[in-house]
């Protein structure tokens, strides 16, 4: 069985799973199970997914990574989202998410979603500095397995549109993984809608089954609506959307008189700019956060339920620094439904504090 050796030299299959955890058994009834179908395809995804950008890194606590994943799965979750450069240093989000399978999971596994990208620099040398070529993206997908310590992902990703290298060599690469056994399916991000057409094109020809796009999309930046989320639609691939809540902009935690928290990403200066936080962008963002208040629902949610009230959105990959946040986000769910009023309103103020 491939990638099936821990670090001490334990075949994984001889490992006593943890006796003290089991996967809640009502999961499937639990706040968080709403699937959606992943574009003309037969997999269906959760409609809020966890994302492990953040937080699953060496400079998180192990106790509190197992804590987020194990509330994720008992609320319904069933997509967990990596990328070969996550946490710090890279690649460790993806061995925490090995050692957690391990803990955990592997029982689990046949109901799980577990996709993982390449597509930016992971190693040294001119190969590892990233891009969209077959050696680099086969080998990387072969690091990710043996991070993960799974024999297959269920998507495997180009993470980016590579202009240097031949849209066919991507393609070919991505068919490659999925004939091989270690995808299942394969998947595009951060493609406009020109790079998504050629790549459906190419993916055809070889009946690869390429069946999702994962854009930024979120309230503040709305890039996609300039014609990607209509030429997903028209070609029948799915949307995972990330960032959906502007790296915590749409949140309640910049809105109070302490600006910038400490801790936060601001603060910080970790992927978002304190320099964003002009005193215009604020008071808008206070409105949008009446407007939720209104509907009963936290900002955070509301911006959830905005993404997904179009039916072309499969799914919203949500970041969480704790199992709270992550109830909080799955609480979206409850109220998808939005009156014109509220979308008039809302479009006012999110274009103005836009991003």
């Amino acid at each position: 069985m491939a990638h099936s050796i821990d670090e001490l030299g334990t075949p994984v299959a001889q490992q006593q799973f943890d006796p003290h955890w089991q996967a809640a058994t009502d999961r499937y009834n639990a706040p968080g199970a709403v699937y959606r179908r992943t574009g003309r395809s037969g997999l269906d995804m959760p409609a809020i997914s966890l994302g492990l950008w953040h937080n699953f890194g060496d400079e998180r606590s192990i106790e509190r990574q197992r804590a987020i994943l194990r509330t994720a799965f008992d609320l319904g979750i069933t997509q967990f989202d990596l990328a070969n450069n996550y946490g710090v240093p890279y690649g460790s989000a993806e061995a925490n998410f090995g050692r957690h399978m391990d803990h955990d999971f592997r029982p689990y596994r046949d109901e799980m979603i577990i996709t993982t990208k390449a597509g930016y620099d992971m190693w040294e040398g001119p190969i590892g500095a990233g891009g969209s070529g077959r050696k680099y993206m086969l080998s990387s997908l072969d690091q990710s397995l043996k991070r993960m310590r799974i024999d297959y992902v269920d998507i495997f990703y180009s993470h980016r549109f590579d202009e240097t290298t031949p849209l066919e060599e991507t393609i070919g690469a991505l068919d490659q993984a999925v004939r091989s056994g270690k995808a299942l399916y394969a998947g595009i991000s951060s493609y406009n809608p020109q790079q998504t057409r050629r790549a459906v094109e190419l993916a055809r020809e070889v009946h690869l089954p390429l069946i999702v796009n994962q854009p930024r999309y979120s309230m503040l930046d709305r890039t996609v609506e300039d014609g990607l989320i209509e030429t997903c639609g028209d070609l029948g691939l799915g949307m995972a959307v990330f960032s959906p809540l502007a790296q915590g902009l749409l949140t309640s935690k910049y809105l109070g008189e302490d600006r910038i928290p400490a801790g936060s990403r601001a603060a910080d200066q970790r992927y978002l700019d304190a320099g964003s936080l002009t005193d215009e962008r604020i008071t808008h963002l206070r409105a949008l956060n009446d407007i939720a208040q209104e509907r009963g629902q936290s900002l955070a949610q509301m911006a959830l339920a905005w993404l997904l009230r179009d039916a072309r959105i499969t799914t919203v990959l949500v970041g969480a620094s704790s199992p709270e946040q992550l109830r909080d986000s799955v609480g979206a769910l409850n109220a998808l439904d939005f009156s014109d009023e509220e979308l008039a309103r809302i479009d006012t103020h999110s274009r103005a504090a836009a991003i």
